[in-house]
């Protein structure tokens, strides 16, 4: 596949987005760190407190012991380990002006679905199914679906998806900060609604 247009087609991208992945992705990776660091105690001394359990609807524990926990064989936030420096090491290339192909970026927006996905499974898994909102798993939707969205949008913009799309991309690129919003609440309110979050913290 042909790399992506010259910077005199498709303007650089944005310090925006160089930022948000670094920053989001060292978030997630703090998240599936300290994750990992509680199932490895849970495993250790299985009656722990851990510190990511402020009560029972606020709770890391049973999203770790649970099967969705470990959905592909193995705990998830190895996975968070894995995927998370991906990001910070595009991030960091981006500051450095760093250019990539147009196969580059279908992979690693490929990547970016992969989590989003998972991310809307797992919240929804933990709301109404283990009836739990995870604090580091909430974290990690925080920081996931900005860069995805800003992943998505900048390759739009580059027109790596097609003329028509490339102006959609133009057009909403000033909204991902809202649509980024609009993604939290999705999780966030169904959270609210299902388990009365704010209840449980007064």
């Amino acid at each position: 596949m042909a790399s992506e247009p010259s910077p005199a087609v498709v303007p650089r991208t944005h310090l925006a987005l160089a930022l948000t992945l670094i920053i989001g992705g060292a978030l997630g990776l703090l998240a599936a760190f300290s994750l990992e660091m509680d199932h490895i105690l849970l495993l250790q001394k299985p009656d722990s407190a851990l510190t990511c359990n402020i009560n029972s609807i606020l709770n890391c524990g049973k999203n770790i012991d649970s099967p969705q926990g470990s959905t592909f064989g193995f705990p998830n936030p190895i996975l968070g380990l894995m995927m998370f420096p991906a990001p910070i090491v595009v991030g960091f290339a981006l500051l450095a002006k760093a250019r990539f192909s147009a196969w580059f970026w279908w992979i690693f927006n490929a990547g970016m679905l992969f989590a989003i996905s998972f991310v809307y499974w797992l919240a929804f898994q933990s709301i109404f199914v283990i009836g739990t909102l995870c604090p580091w798993c909430a974290l990690v939707y925080l920081v996931v679906i900005p860069m995805f969205l800003g992943t998505t949008v900048r390759n739009l913009r580059a027109g790596l998806a097609g003329k028509a799309l490339q102006r959609f991309g133009d057009a909403i690129v000033a909204w991902v900060p809202l649509i980024s919003i609009l993604g939290y609440v999705i999780i966030f309110g169904a959270a609210q609604l299902q388990l009365n979050i704010l209840s449980t913290l007064f």
